[in-house]
């Protein structure tokens, strides 16, 4: 009898040990069509992981993702600018470095700057279908590779 109950409460322990983080993918190509991208995404807090994207061609972008919230300070998303020396054509408040404008313009999505090994970036941006939820929620939005070609992301509901 005794077996039978450890048998039953290793999967629940099992399930609440996990509960404390979340985890997802999405997907991605060129307005074109082109370059197929697959995303990863996990994190821990709800409101900021580790994220990868992988191209077509097998390369790998990865690194930091943050969601903006109320809680959110320009030193903390100083890391969006690290690799990049211009401001994002064509996109709201990726000026040269971060401001206030851009913490409350953003608030409530995802914003993400991507490496790969030999220190190329792609950065991104997501607006969340229910912010409460973070990533999990799901979202779309487009990334900046180091070429000025964007790439546009859904995040189905994780």
């Amino acid at each position: 009898m005794r077996h039978q109950k450890v048998k039953l409460m290793l999967p629940i322990l099992a399930a609440i040990a996990a509960g404390c983080t979340t985890m997802g993918s999405g997907f991605g190509s060129t307005p074109s069509g082109t370059s197929p991208t697959v995303f990863s995404w996990k994190s821990s807090d709800g409101v900021s992981g580790t994220m990868s994207a992988t191209l077509s061609d097998g390369t790998t972008y990865t690194g930091q993702y943050f969601q903006i919230t109320h809680d959110t300070t320009v030193d903390n998303v100083a890391p969006l600018w690290y690799g990049w020396h211009s401001a994002w054509g064509g996109v709201d408040y990726w000026d040269a470095g971060p401001s206030q404008d851009f913490i409350t313009h953003y608030s409530g999505r995802v914003v993400a700057n991507l490496a790969t090994p030999n220190a190329t970036h792609m950065r991104c941006q997501f607006q969340l279908v229910r912010p409460s939820d973070g990533m999990a929620g799901g979202g779309s939005g487009q990334c900046q590779l180091p070429d000025g070609k964007a790439i546009d992301a859904t995040f189905p509901t994780a």
